[in-house]
């Protein structure tokens, strides 16, 4: 292995989750007033911490969203994460490999805590992930694309940025690792090869993954 940590995003990468919430993250803000489809929520907020969707709605309109958005966004999420969610196919396998090969790895999202959590429970990956692998955009106070979070984890975890491989879906994911000095691996399952420019390489399918790390 020539990484000494491998940093994954969450939503998406191990969780199979960007449908579910940009679906309920469309239908909500349309609901509000603010007619958003399911491609502008996976082109404007894939990736994203909460705040950006607070951001772009008071930018684009010069109004707020209610001050219990995201309880109520959250609630329905989670509620559907519970019926619906399942692993993104093939990363048990890549997590199993990593663990067998002694290779140190974590989850670092844009994600809350909260998120984090309930999508790990719902899919069965919280086995992998203890308290101590587990870092939130909440932790940093800055989402993607700032590098905040990616170089927290690395702190965290003892490892230099340039000794660290981040594996990313969204755009805005690619552009924090590369501003944080770390090569970066784009999962191009939901998100257009060339959407995920500046990446180190990139993939479609999970088990291709262990190949292009060591």
């Amino acid at each position: 292995m020539r990484y000494d940590l491998v940093i994954f995003d969450n939503d998406g990468v191990l969780v199979d989750s960007e449908p579910i919430s940009n679906k309920l993250l469309a239908a909500y803000l349309t609901e509000l007033g603010h007619p958003t489809s399911y491609e502008d929520s996976l082109r404007d907020y894939m990736g994203a911490a909460m705040h950006r969707v607070h951001d772009l709605v008071l930018e684009r309109t010069g109004r707020r969203l209610p001050e219990d958005f995201d309880d109520v966004f959250h609630g329905r999420v989670f509620a559907a994460f519970e019926r619906e969610l399942g692993p993104v196919a093939g990363a048990v396998e890549v997590l199993e490999k990593l663990a067998a090969d002694g290779v140190p790895y974590c989850v670092a999202s844009s994600g809350s805590h909260e998120r984090i959590r309930v999508g790990h429970r719902a899919t069965g990956l919280e086995r992998w992930f203890d308290d101590g692998r587990i870092f939130s955009s909440q932790d940093v106070g800055r989402g993607k694309p700032a590098p905040d979070l990616f170089l927290h984890a690395a702190e965290r975890m003892g490892v230099r940025p340039e000794r660290c491989v981040v594996v990313e879906d969204s755009p805005l994911g690619v552009r924090a690792a590369v501003a944080a000095g770390m090569d970066v691996y784009g999962f191009t399952a939901m998100t257009p090869a060339e959407r995920l420019a500046g990446a180190t390489g990139l993939f479609g399918e999970m088990q291709e993954l262990p190949a292009l790390l060591s």
